[in-house]
């Protein structure tokens, strides 16, 4: 279901780059036995500048936005906006837009040809799009040394001869080939060794300033999308739950699922940790979501009303959003407790 009202928020001197409305993402299954909801009406604004950190669980829809936005897949239904103008319209053809957005994934040597040399994986996007061969090799050594890769030890290396490390290098400097305006970062230094992972973070942080650009950067490591992010955006089966300033979201969280992710970070410092038990159990399935709130069926605050009615976007404060029901009631309207108890946390 998409609901009318939406996490965007376009006042104030920040502008979005890129605007997504009711976006839906259902893989239909054999036999016409029902739909996988993987992205069930979404909707957010990605501001120009800014890196905006997407988290929640395996399964939440993270990937499949990133892939949403990027067109690897069809949408069921949505809109991407960019720029202020709708992509997929004469205004903005597929193309023009793949040429503004790109993408770093995961899998760092999935991501390149083996048969390619460094510097012609490098050079292979803007060759497509119409760059001379020897501007886009020009482009591509240029690149390669602003990642830290010396042009003359790795350009004509094949992915295998790389690192982990030293191949993200290379799809981060494949990624700006076309001179994108936004990049779409998916747990691209999860695979890392945290020294190699710090290092790769602060390139990103250069390059950001460096280039004008704006980031989409989805993590399961909430330290690092805290340290990166100047916004976060927190999904829950296929569903955005929570949007906001990191500091803000980090420090006063307004849905419960957001604060059990964040009591789930461990710390060495006492005065840091929780006595918060883990949420129990496994996110519902999402052929058949649950009525009302997502989430009621694992929340400790859920209420009577959150397992008929679907919460609607409740403003917490500029640019910060919650789906919640006893968040939109607040202190001075309590929520009737749930009917039946069982325990949403483990004991």
């Amino acid at each position: 279901m998409t609901l009318s009202s939406s996490f965007v928020d376009v006042g104030g001197p920040a502008q979005p780059l890129l605007t997504v409305r009711g976006l839906v993402k259902h893989f239909p299954l054999s036999h016409g036995a029902g739909v996988v909801r993987a992205v069930d009406g979404v909707d957010f604004e990605v501001l120009k500048g800014e890196t905006l950190g997407v988290v929640g669980e395996s399964g939440c829809g993270k990937s499949t936005t990133a892939r949403l936005l990027m067109h690897l897949m069809n949408p069921t239904a949505g809109e991407l906006i960019f720029d202020g103008r709708t992509v997929g319209s004469r205004a903005l053809s597929r193309k023009e837009f793949l040429c503004q957005v790109q993408m770093v994934f995961q899998d760092s040597y999935a991501s390149l040809n083996p048969r390619l040399t460094i510097e012609d994986s490098i050079a292979f996007g803007p060759q497509v799009h119409g760059v001379s061969r020897r501007e886009s090799v020009a482009r591509a050594r240029d690149l390669l040394e602003r990642v830290g890769l010396a042009p003359a030890r790795f350009a004509e290396r094949y992915p295998h001869e790389l690192s982990g490390g030293q191949r993200q290098r290379v799809n981060i400097a494949r990624a700006l080939a076309l001179k994108p305006r936004m990049v779409i970062l998916d747990e691209a230094v999860s695979a890392l060794d945290k020294s190699v992972e710090a290092q790769v973070l602060n390139l990103l942080a250069d390059l950001k300033r460096e280039f004008g650009l704006t980031y989409v950067f989805i993590s399961h490591d909430l330290g690092v999308v805290n340290y990166i992010s100047d916004r976060v955006m927190v999904m829950y089966l296929g569903q955005v739950a929570e949007i906001g300033p990191s500091q803000a979201l980090f420090s006063a969280p307004a849905h419960p699922y957001t604060k059990a992710l964040l009591s789930s970070v461990p710390s060495m410092d006492p005065r840091h940790r929780t006595q918060q038990a883990p949420l129990a159990g496994d996110p519902p399935n999402p052929i058949n979501p649950p009525a009302g709130c997502r989430f009621h069926p694992r929340c400790p605050q859920a209420a009577a009303v959150c397992a008929t009615q679907v919460p609607a976007v409740s403003p917490v404060q500029r640019l910060h959003h919650a789906r919640c029901l006893v968040h939109e009631a607040g202190s001075g309207h309590p929520l009737a407790p749930v009917a039946q108890s069982a325990p949403a946390l483990a004991t």
